[in-house]
């Protein structure tokens, strides 16, 4: 799938917004229009995540990401509420800390600079994600700390190894890897995995074993809250699979948002202090914004952040940047659905004319949404729809006002997904 990243829109201005890839195993259908897309993820229901493509993120138990049904709705309504205003300062707070330590470890390189942006920007997002996860902190420039007891790895180390072998996982399950005939390699990415459920366990035995008044402010404790008040309020006569989470769907889904969270994460940042070097006017465009944001507010005290509450909502520069960057360089290029058991009907757009016309996707159907054609559609984003150019998310009525957001069509812009079934770290990621 990942030819769409070079080949940007080039293949469907040759075949049309949808084209369909017949082979032996079964027809696959690429849709590049903003009302199918806006359409098809929508419709959860009539549109499934197919399975055989998900069941690689059950590492550590079923989650969110993987479940369909009623199984998806009884994971959304019990994960959604961690990703709440409280974990969004947490995180904000977090990666200021780490955002600024990593800066001070560049600069101290002097005019040579860093050849480690990347590797940089990964260690950043991992730690801001093991604070968030799980209330670990670790310096920028001290990653690397004491083991804890009963353990060989540290946390941070344990997922950052099985978050880097997920394809591994999907070849080979976890129990495997630690057979004494398997490499040496492998057997360490199985120590790993054992390290990180040992990790979550203790913590999950922590946070239960907790006062409402002791609890931190992390995801851990926020599912295990929702999850043990949900069975309790709903305990008697109903049946004990719809009760709250099993422990191994706890672990599955604070697994699945690291393994969300990462590398999409990562790249962005990387990808947007590269881009942020190369245009140096636009450097200058988002400066003035933080300076004048900045002024208005006293100063943090030393080791302090400014206040998430009062600083995040006025950086509209800062997300244009991230908004942009996401539209031409986002990790996401596919996002994939299957048809139900029964056809389904979509409208696409006729060449000949401004209407548009039914198809029918046939049961079963593989539906592929390519997101690289979405967010370069000369028709959608302009001529220069190519370039780079921040700017771009934002609009003043008059000289005189406040710079707003564009609204896009339903569609249009889906990095993080759309419909019911959107990736509801979006507020965390941004």
């Amino acid at each position: 799938m990942g030819w769409s990243f070079q080949d940007k829109h080039k293949l469907h201005d040759e075949l049309g917004p949808l084209f369909t890839l017949v082979t032996p195993a079964g027809n696959e259908v690429t849709v590049a229009d903003p009302e199918v897309a806006h359409t098809v993820l929508a419709r959860r229901k009539d549109y499934i995540k197919p399975a055989i493509m998900y069941e690689q993120l059950n590492v550590f138990g079923r989650n969110l990401n993987t479940v369909n049904g009623e199984d998806w709705q009884r994971h959304r309504r019990l994960t959604a509420p961690s990703f709440n205003e409280k974990i969004s300062s947490l995180v904000w707070d977090e990666a200021g800390r780490q955002a600024h330590d990593m800066i001070s470890a560049w600069t101290q390189q002097g005019e040579r600079g860093t050849k480690d942006t990347v590797p940089d920007t990964a260690t950043l997002a991992l730690h801001v994600l093991t604070n968030a996860a799980f209330g670990a902190a670790y310096p920028f420039s001290k990653g690397v700390s004491k083991v804890s007891p009963g353990h060989e790895m540290t946390y941070k180390d344990s997922l950052s190894l099985c978050l880097s072998n997920i394809i591994t996982f999907a070849i080979l399950p976890k129990k495997y890897l630690s057979l004494s005939y398997m490499p040496m390699k492998l057997q360490r990415v199985g120590q790993a995995a054992r390290e990180f459920q040992q990790y979550m366990a203790e913590m999950l035995d922590s946070e239960r074993g907790s006062t409402k008044y002791e609890r931190t402010v992390n995801l851990m404790s926020a599912l295990v809250r929702a999850s043990d008040e949900d069975a309790e309020s709903k305990a008697g006569g109903q049946d004990s699979s719809k009760l709250g989470l099993t422990d191994d769907e706890i672990f599955g889904n604070i697994f699945a948002y690291n393994l969300a969270g990462h590398e999409t994460t990562a790249n962005t940042v990387a990808f947007a202090l590269c881009l942020l070097a190369a245009y140096p006017e636009y450097q200058d465009w988002v400066r003035e914004e933080i300076l004048e944001v900045q002024a208005d507010y006293p100063p943090p005290a030393a080791g302090e952040q400014q206040s998430y509450e009062q600083i995040f909502p006025r950086l509209q520069r800062c997300l244009a940047v991230m908004y942009e960057t996401l539209r031409l360089y986002g990790s996401v290029v596919f996002i994939p659905r299957a048809a139900s058991s029964s056809p389904q009907t979509i409208s696409l757009p006729d060449n000949n004319n401004n209407e548009r016309r039914d198809v029918v996707i046939p049961p079963s159907t593989a539906v592929n949404i390519n997101l690289q054609a979405l967010h370069t559609d000369p028709k959608l984003w302009g001529p220069d729809a190519l370039e780079w150019r921040p700017t771009r998310w934002l609009q003043k009525s008059s000289p005189h006002e406040k710079e707003s957001f564009i609204s896009t069509a339903p569609g249009q812009y889906i990095p993080w997904a759309d419909g019911p079934r959107v990736c509801p770290g979006q507020k965390f990621a941004q």
